[in-house]
């Protein structure tokens, strides 16, 4: 077939990978525009733009995806059919429709739950056990269309949201591959969505990372997990004087099952050794990493050790 792929970041790039390894022709990439990233501010290639390059595959770069100007450029290419990876933007009817074989969308959840920007981080942010990709037909509701094939993956009590990311980047290439064959042997079932069991998956942000101590320490763990490496979940700090007022990004948690004996967010231990011990709503959590602003990520107890007085350690 030939496809029009539509992704931006890495999540993508199996999909790209396993359908030009079983034939298909990839007729070119609908990616969002350059923008600047980093210190310098500097036009940042995408992922998919930068496999599309090297692969010599036409690269489209629209502001929006309805334009009629992109639209008519798309249709030049020709496609069979599109398929989107974390393109990160709604397609209106117009450009689902421009192939004859319509659009596919790989979905990093086992649909109907988890419809949304951030499946991946909520499924462990929620405590799931498993999760997965879908492989579903694009509609004009997110996420709602029938699914034509899934993938289940088991997610172990210490992976992070970009250990399942990776799990069901790969995962998503695969069932999308066997989904295509489907349709061009007519083996093809679409399966309706029970849209009552439907559950969300709200976009995560920076602003919305920060930890809330009061929760039990097993759901302040799923929260570190869920927003590992991103968009880290943080803390902010009261003392040392120093650092009064600077943000802490926490990573790697522990339930150790101690009862805390103190207020939610109070730091029980900080140790040049042992690390970091926080008292949360039920019990005490440990933290075996940690970044601070400006910094590179590194053990707690390294950051411990760089502090002058680390019995003055407190969050806010």
């Amino acid at each position: 077939m030939r496809v029009l792929f539509w992704g931006t970041p890495e999540f993508g790039l199996p999909s790209l990978e396993a359908m030009r390894g079983a034939g298909h022709d990839i007729a070119g990439v609908v990616t969002n525009p350059d923008r600047p990233a980093g210190r310098g501010r500097r036009p940042r290639t995408s992922p998919v733009k930068a496999w599309a390059l090297e692969a010599g595959v036409p690269v489209l770069q629209p502001e929006r995806p309805g334009e009629e100007v992109f639209l008519a450029d798309a249709r030049r290419l020709s496609p069979d059919i599109s398929v989107v990876a974390a393109y990160g933007r709604l397609l209106p009817p117009p450009a689902l429709d421009l192939p004859p074989l319509g659009s596919l969308n790989v979905h990093a959840s086992l649909l109907p739950a988890l419809r949304g920007a951030a499946p991946i981080n909520w499924a462990i942010i929620r405590g799931h056990r498993e999760s997965g990709v879908s492989i579903q037909r694009m509609v004009a509701a997110l996420d709602a269309g029938p699914v034509l094939g899934q993938t289940r993956i088991p997610i172990p009590a210490a992976m992070t949201a970009g250990e399942l990311y990776a799990e069901a980047a790969k995962a998503g290439g695969a069932r999308l591959v066997a989904v295509l064959e489907d349709l061009a042997s007519g083996r093809a079932v679409e399966r309706p969505q029970d849209d009552a069991r439907a559950t969300w998956a709200p976009k995560l942000d920076r602003e919305t990372a920060r930890i809330d101590w009061s929760r039990p320490a097993a759901e302040v763990a799923d929260w570190l997990r869920g927003c590992d490496p991103w968009p880290a979940a943080w803390t902010s700090l009261a003392a040392p004087a120093a650092l009064a007022g600077r943000t802490l990004q926490c990573f790697e948690p522990g339930v150790d099952g101690l009862r805390a004996g103190a207020a939610p967010g109070t730091v029980v231990r900080a140790d040049p050794v042992r690390g970091l011990r926080v008292a949360t709503g039920s019990g005490t959590l440990t933290v075996g990493a940690v970044k601070p602003a400006g910094r590179r990520r590194m053990s707690a107890a390294q950051w411990v050790r760089g502090l002058p007085d680390p019995r003055e350690v407190r969050f806010g």
